[in-house]
């Protein structure tokens, strides 16, 4: 039977990856939202913002794989 901290490592890097993401996430749209008032063009930031959600989605499908996983061990 495998380690179970050994299995958890990657469970906790999953986590701390989705606590950066959605951090990058609320700093784009607060950027955003600064650039609007501003009145500056956003249409790349909100290209990057769609990024950071698509990435921030895909971190989360791993965490469940990852979890799927532990339970299967």
């Amino acid at each position: 039977m495998p380690d179970l901290q050994q299995e958890l490592r990657p469970l906790a890097q999953a986590d701390r990856h989705l606590a950066d993401g959605a951090g990058h996430v609320a700093e784009q749209i607060a950027l955003i939202e600064w650039m609007t008032k501003k009145g500056q063009d956003t249409t790349e930031a909100e290209k990057l913002l769609r990024n950071f959600k698509q990435i921030l989605e895909q971190f989360r499908v791993h965490r469940r794989l990852i979890l799927d996983a532990i339970t299967r061990s």
